[in-house]
């Protein structure tokens, strides 16, 4: 039992993890810019093929050497899909990058896509070979089981997501500031509202910066006390009236929330 508990742990700490080589821009902003390159190195790409082209659909984060962790609602069973590492532009070939073929989808068994504010919008995604880590590909860190944010700490979102409602997806790497709304507050009725869960993480809401279409499954990224980057959301959802909404923050899987379920599914797999 002692192993089930320390898996992802371990891999974490046995190959380092959330201390990007290049260091992240960490100016406070209040909409989206480009990323320096590839400063989130555990962001990953994760594409489909539509008729022999492939298309980004959403981002993840590397977890493993050879686990990607993204959104349930990013898979469907019907799809091709590749996992880009090392990714900075989506349009561009880039030294170091590479695709990967999934060995294995999980996706948690208690997602149901009808009840997106039910959670549980979480899946795993083994790769059919090990990453080489270097200084554009590492690992990204999970944060200890039941870590809850407080209201405002600031984190950061990252994707190639929609620039804007209805808009192209960006070819470059944003990140944007988005800080976390507190359960207390998402669960106002004039928020998200009484049926959110606290598995879920929310953050922004302010109307002018969100995620959009394009950044789901990608991470949350916020930086704890000892300076190391740690994953504490999967975007989720946004409103239904548009990506950018007042009291309407990005919802996103609460990682914390799901720790023992990604370690019993990569120690099954």
């Amino acid at each position: 039992m002692l192993l089930f508990v320390l898996a992802s742990a371990l891999i974490a700490s046995a190959f380092g993890c959330g201390v990007p080589p290049i260091e992240p821009i960490n100016t406070r902003v209040v909409n989206g810019v480009d990323a320096k390159p590839h400063s989130w190195p555990w962001q990953i790409s994760l594409q489909y093929d539509k008729n022999g082209e492939w298309r980004h659909t959403c981002g993840g984060s590397l977890i493993a050497t050879n686990w990607v962790m993204t959104a349930a609602h990013c898979i469907n069973k019907s799809f091709t899909y590749r996992v880009f590492v090392g990714k900075y532009n989506l349009v561009e070939d880039e030294a170091g990058s590479k695709a990967f073929t999934p060995e294995k989808i999980v996706v948690h068994e208690k997602w149901n896509p009808i009840f997106v504010v039910l959670g549980n919008d979480v899946a795993l995604i083994k790769l059919s070979e090990h990453v080489t880590l270097s200084d554009t590909v590492q690992l990204a860190c999970i944060p200890p089981a039941g870590t809850i944010l407080t209201n405002n700490y600031p984190c950061y979102i990252t994707g190639w997501g929609r620039l804007s409602t209805g808009g192209p997806i960006a070819d470059k790497l944003q990140q944007a500031l988005m800080p976390v709304v507190d359960h207390a507050t998402c669960s106002k009725p004039d928020w998200w509202g009484p049926l959110l869960k606290d598995s879920l993480l929310c953050a922004g809401g302010d109307g002018i910066v969100a995620g959009c279409n394009g950044d789901s499954g990608g991470p949350l990224n916020c930086r704890n006390a000892e300076g190391v980057w740690e994953v504490h959301g999967i975007a989720s959802f946004v409103s239904g009236l548009g990506c950018n909404y007042e009291k309407k923050p990005t919802v996103f899987t609460r990682v914390s929330t799901y720790n023992n379920w990604i370690d019993q599914v990569m120690l099954d797999n």
